[in-house]
């Protein structure tokens, strides 16, 4: 008998893709081996190939041969460390999440200020958002427990390899309750609507190990000495001190951005993108994608990924939702921001993604490192101001759009507090509208279906990453004038998406472990 493991791949039907004895057959045949010598088998990844005509999913198979499967089982002890080092995190999004469970690891315990409020408390906030476009400065889709990775989709999918161990934060995810669909499938996803569960559980885990979770504890100041953090100031009134701060705070904190600013501590204008959300019938996007009338129910809604270089300038869509909603994702009054989401089935009727274009420093000249920062606030007030109030979208129709008419009338879509019919060129810098008016018909020629009036464009996407940088050294990761100071992921302009902000989370841990 010859004992052995074997990683094979092999391609399967969607309507068999679920039925282990069709799966077992197809290892057979592909080992040329009598299936009763598969004892078990695990699959290692698992995607769908849709070039050609005949849909099918590719998975990478581990195959035991003559000898049973041991599931791997994947658990992280944490260990008390209530009277440990104490290591301030501003933020309790993935990054700060992330880092503090990293901390704790470490035996050094983790203080979560989040200036926003836990999952549960934060929904009754966004509600108000969307049924009568009333903005809570501080608990809204940006801020509050879990970030705005929580009420923003949930995909983990990144290009962050060389950043940390991703397979790590999958299992941690999967250890607090997600599917461990996860860590197989090619673009994983959890869902918003599973999201918040999961959050909890990750700060139950923080308690349980003596760390500290706080709410409605916004910094205002940092305590430095001699060039040294000391510690911070939590809502104008209350010090807390510690050696280490991680400021996890997001890419919508501009509060930081201008504390760190007028305190005299260096931040640097970045390059960002900016542009609209686009959404379409998500039956025009699966039958362009899957070459069919009607989408087949083993398949899930399909996705797509457009990029285009017009002139100097890339346009590229991103963060695209596969049968999802829009969402106002504005953190002060008087903006408006849309991003997008889905639930874990993503079973709603319409697709949607940003769709953006890329703004250079050159673009926005001068030496005030908040500028760009200063630009994309202008744009979303003038998003407000078009909308008309409560939070009411400016929006186009896309041949319409490129056409240079206004729409008589908008879609059906997916954005509650509601569309108004604008010419979205008076939102948009000459330069974004431009570009975009030039790549969408090139879209439409990449997507059968895609560039069409059926799909409505909503102003502004304009949160694509942080317009400013915090400066980090590139071993220590601490900020160049202050020790102790941790720039960590999003925020500070080193990490876009759930998996790249945790896995920066763990490194600015582990960077704090090693400092004196």
């Amino acid at each position: 008998m010859n004992f052995m493991q074997k990683e094979i791949e092999i391609t399967i039907a969607p309507e068999d893709a679920g039925q282990e004895e069709h799966i077992l057959k197809q290892l057979s045949i592909a080992l040329k081996t009598d299936q009763l010598h598969i004892k078990g088998y695990q699959i290692l990844k698992r995607s769908i190939d849709a070039r050609s005509r005949k849909v099918i999913f590719r998975m990478q198979v581990k195959v035991f041969i003559d000898e049973p499967r041991v599931p791997e089982v994947f658990t992280l002890k944490y260990q008390n460390v209530s009277d440990k080092k104490r290591v301030i995190i501003v933020g309790a999004g993935p990054a700060g999440l992330f880092a503090a469970l990293q901390c704790i690891e470490n035996g050094m315990k983790p203080i979560v200020l989040e200036r926003g409020k836990d999952v549960k408390q934060r929904r009754r906030d966004l509600a108000l958002i969307n049924k009568e476009g009333i903005v809570n400065t501080e608990s809204n889709y940006c801020y509050g427990e879990g970030g705005a990775g929580t009420y923003s989709d949930g995909k983990l999918y990144t290009r962050s390899n060389k950043r940390g161990d991703i397979n790590k934060v999958l299992q941690i995810f999967v250890q607090h309750g997600a599917t461990d669909d996860i860590l197989v499938d090619a673009r994983p996803h959890i869902g918003t609507n599973k999201l918040p569960h999961i959050i909890t559980a990750i700060r139950e885990t923080i308690l349980n190990a003596g760390g500290e979770v706080h709410f409605d504890k916004k910094v205002t100041d940092l305590m430095i000495e001699f060039d040294r953090i000391k510690g911070v100031v939590v809502n104008n009134e209350e010090s807390l001190t510690a050696e280490a701060v991680i400021l996890a705070t997001g890419h919508s904190a501009r509060d930081i951005y201008t504390l760190l600013n007028k305190k005299g501590i260096l931040v640097e204008a970045k390059p960002f993108a900016l542009g609209v959300r686009i959404e379409h019938p998500q039956e025009i996007i699966d039958a362009a994608q899957y070459h069919c009338a009607v989408r087949s129910e083993f398949l899930p809604p399909a996705y797509y990924s457009l990029v285009e270089q017009v002139g100097s300038r890339g346009v590229f869509s991103f963060c695209m939702c596969p049968g999802g909603i829009i969402a106002p994702c504005a953190t002060h009054e008087n903006e408006i921001v849309v991003n997008g989401w889905s639930p874990s089935k993503r079973n709603n009727p319409f697709a949607n993604s940003g769709t953006v274009v890329q703004v250079t420093l050159e673009d926005v000249p001068g030496d005030d490192p908040l500028r760009m920062m200063d630009f994309q606030h202008g744009i979303e007030q003038t998003a407000f101001a078009l909308g008309g109030g409560n939070l009411v979208a400016p929006g186009q129709r896309m041949v319409d759009f490129v056409e240079g008419r206004v729409s008589v009338d908008l879609p059906r879509n997916s954005y509650l507090p509601g569309t108004r019919s604008v010419m979205l060129k008076e939102t948009l810098p000459d330069f974004i509208a431009s570009s975009l008016k030039s790549a969408l018909p090139v879209f439409g020629k990449k997507i059968k279906g895609y560039y069409t009036n059926e799909s409505i464009l909503v102003g502004v996407e304009s949160r694509s990453s942080s317009p400013v940088r915090i400066p980090r050294d590139r071993e220590t990761f601490q900020h160049p004038q202050v020790a102790g100071l941790y720039p960590c992921a999003e925020g500070a302009g080193y990490a876009g998406g759930i998996v790249s902000a945790a896995i920066d989370g763990v490194n600015c841990a582990n960077a704090v472990l090693n400092f004196n």
